[in-house]
C-alpha cells in the first residue's frame, strides 16, 4: 500500500445500488484508500487533506459530491449526478485513550470506540467481539457502512434502546477545502483538548447541529470519522414462533405491554421483538421472533447458517427475492412455499455480530418501510389485509418497534415507532400495492414516515407534511455548518426533489 492516500478515478459513467432498484448516471467514481505509513493517526489525518482536495477541485469543476458506503439503500438517496467517493477503503479504527476523553464525559469510558466512515457493521462485529465489547444495536443486515447506516436511520428491533444513530456521541465532518470540525452534543462532551489536537480540527458543541447532522443524508458534509458508544459484550437468547394472530398479540403489538404476553418468558421484556405476517395464511399465526439479552458466559453453541433457510437474524429481503417467474393468480402459493421454507421454528444464542450477519439478498427485492404510532398498528394491518383482497402482494408484512431518536430527521421520530416494513419482489404488482398503501394511509389521515434509505413517493410537500417544523430545523442547521460553495457540492438531485437543499 502507498504511504500516502490514494484518489483513484475510475472512470465510471454510471451506478447501480446492490439491490438493483435503479441505475445512477455519475460523472464519476473515486476509491479512496488510506495510506499506510505506519502511523494510523498519520494516515487518518493525511486522508482527510485528500479528501478536502477533492471537495475543493469539485467546487471548482461545479460537480456535486457524495460518498458511497455499501450501496444498501432501495431509495436513491445517496445517489448524485456529479461525483461519487467510494469509502469501503476507509476502515481505520481507534481506541480511545483516557487523555482524548473529556472529564465531563459522563459515559463509561471503556466503551468509546472511534470508526474511520468506510467501516461496515460487519468490521465494526469484529473487532468488538475480539474486544469483549458489543454494538449497542443494528440493523438486520451489516453490509452497511457504520456513516452510512447512521445517515439512514438504519434501525433494528431494540425498541427499548434506538436505531443506529442513537449510539453516535460525535462526528468528525469535513465541510470545505479549508475546513473541518468535531461535532458532539453541549449537553454530553466526549472528547478532550488532546483527542482535538491529533485530528488537527476545531470542535463544535451544540446539541441541535449534532443532532441534525446524525441523520444527515449524506448532505452534511463528509462524514470522516465516527465516535460510536459501545457495551460490554452480550449474549441474545432468542425464539422464532409461530403466535396465534389474535387479540393477545395484538394488544402486544398495539402498546408493548409484555404482560402475560404469548411468548416464551411470558412477562419478561425482551431486548428485541419483531412480527412477520404471511397474508396467505393468517390461520397459521404470526411468526413473532424474541431476543432476550443475557450476560455473556461461555460456554454456548452460536448459531450457524443452514441452507436454503432464513438465518435467526435475517429479515424478510434476505428470502423474499426468491420469489421469480409469477402470475398474479400464483402468489398465495408461492408466497406460502417460500415462507414454509424459510421460516422455521427455532431458538438459538449468540452474539449480536453472531446473529445479524446477512450481508447481500438472494434475488431482487424492493422494500419499502413506514413508521407509524402504535396506536395504529392495528388499523394498518387491516388496512394492508384489504389491500392485499383486491391485488395480491409478492412479499410479506413485518413489524419492528424501535425508540423515539433525538435525530431531527429521523424516520423513527415517534414515541416509540412502529416501522411497517413490506418486502416483495421487484415488479409492478409490489410498486402497485405500494402505491395503493401510502394512497390508504394519506386518506385516512394516518401519520406515518419513510425510512429514508427505502423506497418511498416522498416530495417536498410531503416532507414539510411529515416533519413540520423539524425540517426547518434541519435546514437552518446544514445552513449554520456549512458554507454555501459546501452545500452545493453536498446536494444532489434527489436532495432537491425533498426541498432540504435550500441555501439561506
Amino acid at each position: 500500500m502507498a504511504t500516502q492516500p490514494q484518489v483513484i478515478s475510475t472512470g465510471d459513467k454510471s451506478w447501480i445500488n446492490r439491490h438493483e432498484t435503479f441505475t445512477q448516471p455519475v460523472a464519476d467514481i473515486f476509491t479512496i484508500l488510506n495510506g499506510d505509513s505506519g502511523n494510523i493517526l498519520q494516515d487518518y489525518n493525511a486522508t482527510v487533506g485528500a479528501l478536502q482536495t477533492l471537495i475543493g477541485k469539485a467546487i471548482n469543476e461545479g460537480k456535486t459530491l457524495r460518498a458511497l458506503g455499501g450501496c444498501w439503500s432501495f431509495s436513491d438517496i445517496a445517489a448524485t449526478d456529479g461525483w461519487l467517493v467510494n469509502t469501503m477503503g476507509m476502515n481505520i479504527l481507534f481506541t480511545i485513550s483516557s487523555t482524548s476523553i473529556s472529564t465531563r464525559y459522563s459515559g463509561n469510558r471503556e466503551q468509546l470506540l472511534f470508526a474511520q466512515c468506510g467501516n461496515s457493521v460487519q468490521e465494526l462485529n469484529r473487532y468488538l467481539e475480539v474486544h469483549g465489547r458489543s454494538l449497542k444495536t443494528s440493523g438486520a443486515s451489516n453490509g452497511q457502512t457504520i456513516a452510512g447506516a447512521i445517515a439512514t436511520g438504519t434501525h433494528g428491533a431494540a425498541f427499548n434502546f434506538g436505531a443506529t444513530q442513537d449510539f453516535v456521541a460525535g462526528l468528525h465532518i469535513i465541510i470545505s477545502p479549508q475546513r473541518h470540525v468535531w461535532l458532539e452534543r453541549a449537553s454530553r462532551p466526549v472528547v478532550s483538548d488532546t483527542f482535538i489536537a491529533n485530528l488537527n480540527t476545531e470542535i463544535i458543541r451544540d446539541d441541535k447541529l449534532f443532532n441534525a447532522a446524525l441523520v444527515g443524508i449524506g448532505s452534511f458534509g463528509f462524514v470522516h470519522g465516527v465516535m460510536i458508544e459501545t457495551e460490554e459484550k452480550y449474549l441474545l437468547e432468542g425464539y422464532r414462533q409461530l403466535v396465534p394472530f389474535n387479540d393477545s398479540l395484538k394488544h402486544v403489538m398495539e402498546t408493548l405491554d409484555f404482560t402475560n404476553a404469548p411468548l416464551p418468558h411470558g412477562s419478561e421484556i425482551p431486548f428485541h421483538f419483531q412480527v412477520l405476517i404471511n397474508q396467505y395464511d393468517l390461520k397459521a399465526g404470526a411468526f413473532v421472533t424474541t431476543m432476550y439479552k443475557r450476560k455473556y458466559a461461555e460456554p454456548y453453541f452460536p448459531p450457524g447458517n443452514t441452507p436454503n433457510q432464513a438465518g435467526p437474524g435475517d429479515d424478510a429481503p434476505a428470502y423474499i427475492g426468491l420469489l421469480t417467474d409469477f402470475v398474479p393468480a400464483a402468489i398465495p402459493i408461492l408466497v406460502n412455499t417460500l415462507i414454509k421454507g424459510q421460516l422455521k421454528p427455532s431458538s438459538w444464542t449468540g452474539t449480536s455480530g453472531e446473529i445479524f450477519t446477512n450481508t447481500d439478498t438472494r434475488g431482487k427485492v424492493l422494500s419499502t418501510a413506514m413508521g407509524i404510532q402504535l396506536k395504529d398498528v392495528i388499523t394498518v394491518n387491516d388496512i394492508l389485509l384489504q389491500l392485499n383482497d383486491n391485488a395480491h402482494f409478492p412479499g410479506v408484512f413485518a413489524y419492528r418497534f424501535v425508540k423515539q431518536s433525538d435525530a431531527t430527521l429521523a424516520f423513527t421520530r415517534f414515541a416509540p415507532t412502529c416501522v411497517v416494513e413490506l418486502d416483495g419482489v421487484q415488479s409492478d404488482q409490489t410498486w402497485n400495492f405500494y402505491r395503493a398503501v401510502w394512497d390508504e394511509l394519506d386518506a385516512r389521515g394516518i401519520p406515518y414516515t419513510f425510512h429514508w434509505g427505502k423506497i418511498n413517493n416522498l416530495n417536498e410537500q410531503k416532507v414539510k407534511d411529515k416533519y413540520g417544523e423539524q425540517r426547518d430545523h434541519w435546514i437552518s442547521a446544514r445552513n449554520r455548518l456549512l458554507p454555501a460553495e459546501s452545500m452545493n457540492v453536498f446536494s444532489s438531485p434527489p436532495l432537491k426533489n425533498l426541498g432540504l437543499d435550500i441555501i439561506v
